[in-house]
């Protein structure tokens, strides 16, 4: 009789749950962790081509994480009362350390039909609050990105004879 099977039977019984733990723990190395905090902190006019508005959104990037986030390249969504608004992509790189925080500028576009429907819902005088979201991502290396989405609402100063003009 052969001992050979033998013995590859009883060495694949001993390696193959050290090497199933060692294929998940470095699968578990490539799965990003609690995703970034990302907040609003300012917004300033660029110049804008024909009937599009352009902006410079600047946002403040929280890494709760106990690795930092290397990003080379970043997409911004925003939508305002449930519709989209704008929207804008940077090649900026850089790293944001471990539970540190970075700010990023991203210059985004407002398409003039966009601009008009939320004059429009404005002008109907409507008092609710301004719904908005803003969702991203932030493009690492390989399958390494980050996505975040921040919402929120706000409304328009009210004058001092009740209206919003």
């Amino acid at each position: 009789m052969n001992p050979l099977p033998r013995i590859w039977s009883r060495l694949a019984r001993l390696l193959l749950p050290g090497l199933l733990v060692s294929v998940l723990a470095a699968c578990a190395t490539l799965l990003p962790g609690e995703p970034p905090r990302v907040d609003v902190v300012g917004v300033e006019p660029l110049p804008g081509q024909g009937m599009e508005l352009r902006m410079l959104v600047k946002l403040r990037v929280i890494n709760p994480n106990d690795a930092p986030i290397e990003y080379n390249g970043v997409f911004v969504d925003v939508e305002v009362r449930d519709r989209r608004f704008a929207s804008g992509v940077s090649d900026a790189r850089g790293t944001i350390p471990r539970f540190g925080e970075a700010l990023l500028t991203v210059p985004v576009t407002i398409p003039a039909l966009n601009m008009l429907r939320q004059a429009w819902g404005l002008a109907q005088d409507d008092r609710s609050p301004i719904t908005y979201v803003v969702r991203g991502k932030l493009s690492g290396p390989v399958w390494n990105s980050h996505s975040f989405s921040q919402e929120g609402e706000f409304r328009l100063p009210v004058g001092p004879a009740g209206n919003a003009r």
